[in-house]
């Protein structure tokens, strides 16, 4: 049977929409540690917009949130995905309640309080019975990434990546043609514990360009706003 580790070596994106600020940031470091990429919404409106942006496989999704509630982001979700898995979190236990959630479009269903290890458990079973696939390696123009291996090459050439340099060049190419604001890149990137301040992505998208040579062209700053990967 595959481990969960060998599960989040493949790139699973997960959505975690929660408003309760511990529970988000638990769930980020852990999953993050399980090697899963992240984003988190705590507003059931915002969700469904970062379902288009992020474009999660598995979306851990609270009941409770303070606009509209968890049933009825997943019935919208549902409607724009057929395919992406729901686990529903929430401290809401009775039967009728879990009935609602599966009916609204949920995959699986969790009660708080619940163990870390049961989560992930149920996150790699989900995966597994989807038929989860390798986020495999991706070729634009001359550049060459392998999100498994940590691997860049430009043409025949490696590019050695501190880990940061890695992880924001493949942010930015899994978002090719999105702009993306500052704020977003150092969510996505650095993480929400990060507390230094927006300058440091305009850093490393300098070392990144001068890294990869001709290649790094492909990183465009957008004025007043952030920054985008072109495809050509």
């Amino acid at each position: 049977m595959e481990s969960l580790n060998e599960k989040s070596k493949k790139g699973a994106r997960v959505l975690i929409v929660e408003d309760d600020p511990k529970i988000s940031r638990l769930l980020e470091l852990e999953l993050k540690h399980e090697g899963f990429l992240i984003h988190l919404s705590s507003m059931g409106e915002v969700a469904v917009e970062d379902f288009y942006s992020f474009q999660p496989d598995l979306i851990i999704l609270d009941i409770m949130l303070p606009d509209i509630d968890g049933w009825e982001v997943a019935k919208r979700i549902r409607l724009l995905s057929e395919t992406v898995l729901i686990l529903m979190l929430t401290a809401r236990g009775e039967i009728d309640d879990r009935v609602r959630g599966l009916q609204s479009g949920a995959d699986d269903y969790l009660v708080k309080p619940f163990a870390i290890e049961e989560l992930l458990a149920r996150i790699n079973a989900l995966l597994r019975r989807a038929g989860h696939t390798a986020r495999v390696a991706f070729q634009i123009g001359n550049l060459h990434i392998d999100p498994q291996s940590y691997q860049v090459h430009v043409g025949n050439q490696e590019i050695i990546l501190t880990k940061t340099e890695f992880d924001l060049l493949l942010f930015l190419a899994r978002n090719i043609g999105i702009v993306l604001s500052r704020e977003k890149i150092l969510q996505n990137v650095w993480g929400t514990d990060f507390f230094g301040t927006p300058g440091v992505v305009e850093v490393y998208v300098n070392y990144l360009r001068k890294k990869l040579g001709g290649e790094g062209k492909r990183i465009k700053t957008v004025r007043g706003v952030g920054y985008t990967f072109v495809k050509d």
